[in-house]
């Protein structure tokens, strides 16, 4: 089961930089796992941390508001690289349930929806708009409508809509996974089989 999804408002985490592939997300040398469990605190590691496992003081995303956030903003082509499910692992093991871009790889982003990870395509220049609104008042909260599939930066009149599969948004709103979504559904599945005796 994942967390339902349905409206957001979160701060946000920003990371203003193009072409963030998923090594950068998740280094090569945690993919020995298997199941979810522990990828979040390795999430952006070579950029977080220095050698010697100590937090670098040069990450762009300050402690507090990467511990905080549920919505990561990044730029333009997030998640292109290998098709590593665990880089959608670390981003929502690391308490991010949204991530925002003006486009991304698209095995990232099916990885993404199929687990838990709401990946909210915009324009560039609400993108620009989300940057520089966080860069001038860090509080700024960001509200994201699964069911009207819009994003807003709270306290202005920006807005913009954006598309998700139906039946993401649907297995999202529920917490489903697509093993969760047959169970749910397992009654219309039988019926179906009976039916066709």
């Amino acid at each position: 089961m994942i967390e339902k999804f349905t409206t957001l408002y979160s701060t946000a985490a920003t990371l203003e930089i193009e072409n963030i592939d998923t090594d950068q997300i998740i280094p090569a040398r945690f993919l020995k796992a298997t199941t979810r469990e522990g990828f979040g605190e390795n999430a952006f590691y070579d950029w977080r941390y220095d050698d010697k496992g100590n937090l670098r003081g040069d990450f762009p995303v300050e402690k507090e508001r990467w511990l905080s956030s549920r919505v990561l903003v990044a730029g333009k082509n997030f998640g292109c690289g290998s098709s590593r499910e665990h880089a959608a692992w670390a981003i929502y093991g690391a308490g991010f349930r949204v991530v925002v871009s003006s486009f991304f790889a698209d095995i990232f982003r099916n990885n993404a929806l199929n687990n838990g990870l709401l990946p909210v395509k915009v324009s560039d220049d609400f993108l620009a708009a989300i940057f520089e609104r966080v860069k001038n008042n860090p509080d700024t909260r960001i509200v994201v409508n699964l069911e009207k599939q819009t994003i807003a930066i709270e306290g202005t009149d920006m807005c913009e809509e954006f598309e998700v599969s139906p039946y993401k948004k649907e297995c999202l709103i529920n917490g489903y996974d697509d093993i969760d979504y047959l169970v749910s559904i397992r009654g219309e599945i039988e019926k179906y089989e009976n039916d066709r005796k």
